[in-house]
């Protein structure tokens, strides 16, 4: 199970990234794909999921409204829209997979290297 992040870089508060999730090595179709952040200095976080099927997102409350998630299963590829970004969403982000097929913020087995995404002015 490999896990490409990429898509990181720097932008302006108010300003927009796509982050992008290369899968490759498992059945992409049935697994969930989560994106997770850690922050300097603090505990990583779950963002957003999505589930195997894509019928099923999730975001944490901060960047609801904000964010989108969204799976090409032909091209083993989840996506995080990111937009209006704040000071406050600077991280490594990182995506994760395991077999289940519904959503958590737990029990990820594989994650991939992370992405540097800083805001600032």
């Amino acid at each position: 199970v490999q896990l490409q992040a990429s898509g990181g870089g720097l932008v302006q508060p108010g300003g927009s990234l796509r982050l992008s999730c290369a899968a490759s090595g498992f059945n992409f179709d049935y697994y969930r794909i989560g994106w997770f952040r850690q922050a300097p200095g603090k505990e990583r976080e779950g963002v957003s999921c999505i589930s195997s099927s894509g019928r099923s997102t999730y975001y944490v409350d901060s960047v609801k409204g904000r964010f989108t998630i969204s799976r090409d299963n032909a091209n083993k590829t989840v996506y995080l829209q990111m937009n209006n970004l704040e000071p406050e969403d600077t991280a490594v982000y990182y995506c994760a997979t395991d077999k289940r097929q519904l959503c958590s913020w737990v029990d990820y087995d594989y994650w991939g290297q992370g992405t540097l995404v800083t805001v600032s002015s």
